[in-house]
């Protein structure tokens, strides 16, 4: 089998460029960045949560109060083989806030080896 079988024709994706604050050396002292897929949290519209790698089936994820936050960037997005695509974001955190950094898991009983 050759490798021509196994190219397939892909679509346009447009390239993101990164914009950097004017106030990065602010940001840099005053804050600390954090990477992911940003969701609304359902029962409680202060606060974000952002999924650090949607993807993942062992992923864990970051809930911040929104009035923490000031400054957001988008990142290029993320597509998984299927071809759903999230979108990604850089969020900086003022140092010192309260947030909350879950690992959900699914309990099960362990196998034996």
């Amino acid at each position: 089998m050759t490798i021509t079988t196994h190219l397939k024709a892909s679509e346009k994706f447009e390239i993101q460029t990164y914009k950097r604050p004017k106030d990065t050396t602010i940001l840099l002292r005053t804050h600390i960045a954090f990477s992911g897929s940003p969701r609304k949290k359902s029962n409680d519209p202060k606060k974000i949560i952002l999924i650090a790698d949607p993807f993942s089936t062992n992923t864990f994820y970051y809930e911040f109060n929104t009035e923490d936050i000031s400054f957001a960037e988008e990142l290029p997005s993320i597509t998984n083989p299927s071809g759903e695509t999230i979108t990604m974001v850089r969020i900086w955190v003022k140092k010192m806030s309260i947030g909350i950094r879950s690992f959900p898991f699914r309990v099960a009983d362990t196998e034996s080896i």
